[in-house]
């Protein structure tokens, strides 16, 4: 009964999710397709976001963005590219300047308030900058929920530094079919081990508060006391062994950011099913973190940003 419960309770999501149909882009100021020819070698052109005294302001990331080797971070200084415009709005000249402007939030997007949701956003990313320190060194800080994908009976080892060589504190479980009499909950392929991760470095995300596998879908009384119990204190493991779902993150749905920014240049991407990227499944590959962004692969093979990842097995994160 449970079980039936539970997936009734995920396609009812999936399907609203579904139905919520995203506004139409905004059509792009005239200038900006003028502008485009004085963007930099070295950068990415994304949103148009303003036009005011005969000058348009072109948000530009670096081309390298969404290199898992050299991911961009939304902690970083940003630049804008500020155009000269003529009096019939086309592109006279260019230079980058530092920016210091809030990310205008995507219009096309069911939130009521998109500048709103930016600024928020801005605000916990200012609280994880704030907690740097507490982090090892040159760790980027993240917070995103993910789950451990490991098929090795072995598990997944979690070390302490982000280093094969490291020393190994613990493990986490491979997924866990319960076994209960028929009143478990457990998928097909069974339980993952659920954490968060808290920090990306050089090809490894620190993580934290790993929980035992389906302890949270299961009935808690009948939950099997000899589970397997995965190590839940903060360490390393290797980022081509995480996974998780795509969660709600207020920007554009149906494709990924060239940059953590919302006004980054944007790609379509398809879920693994088919239909255009959202909140139902997740990415082929999760390969990096910066705040609360996620550096994905679609599984139709498109790379680039996606605002905020959860490790609901059961439900979508919408």
């Amino acid at each position: 009964m449970q079980k039936t419960a539970l997936l009734s309770i995920a396609v009812v999501a999936s399907l609203v999710t579904a139905a919520i149909a995203q506004s139409a882009p905004e059509p792009e100021p005239a200038w900006r397709a003028s502008a485009l020819a004085l963007v930099p070698a070295d950068f990415v052109a994304g949103e148009a976001y303003r036009t005011a005294d005969m000058t348009g302001y072109l948000a530009v990331y670096p081309a390298g963005s969404n290199d898992p080797k050299f991911p961009a971070s939304v902690f970083a200084a940003r630049q804008v590219l500020v155009v000269r415009l003529d009096k019939d709005g086309r592109a006279l000249s260019a230079e980058l300047k530092p920016r210091s402007d809030a990310t205008r939030g995507n219009r096309d997007t069911t939130m009521t308030d998109p500048d709103g949701q930016e600024s928020e956003f801005a605000k916990s990313h200012a609280e994880l900058a704030a907690k740097r320190a507490t982090l090892p060194d040159s760790t980027e800080p993240c917070n995103l929920g993910a789950w451990s994908e490991d098929r090795d009976p072995k598990g997944l080892n979690v070390r302490a530094e982000p280093s094969v060589k490291s020393r190994v504190l613990g493990t986490l479980p491979p997924p866990y079919r319960l076994k209960m009499g028929g009143s478990e909950n457990t998928p097909e392929d069974g339980w993952l081990t659920e954490f968060r991760i808290i920090g990306f470095k050089d090809g490894w995300f620190l993580i934290e508060g790993a929980t035992p596998p389906g302890k949270d879908y299961e009935d808690e009384k009948k939950y099997p006391r000899n589970a397997p119990k995965p190590y839940a204190g903060r360490g390393w493991v290797a980022a081509n062994k995480v996974g998780a779902n795509y969660a709600n993150g207020g920007t554009r749905m149906g494709g990924l950011f060239q940059a953590p920014f919302a006004d980054a240049k944007w790609t379509q991407a398809m879920r693994k099913l088919g239909g255009p990227l959202d909140t139902d499944g997740g990415p082929k590959r999760l390969l990096a973190c910066s705040g609360y962004w996620g550096l994905v692969e679609s599984q139709d093979g498109v790379r680039g940003w996606w605002r905020s990842l959860c490790s609901s097995q059961v439900t979508n994160c919408s």
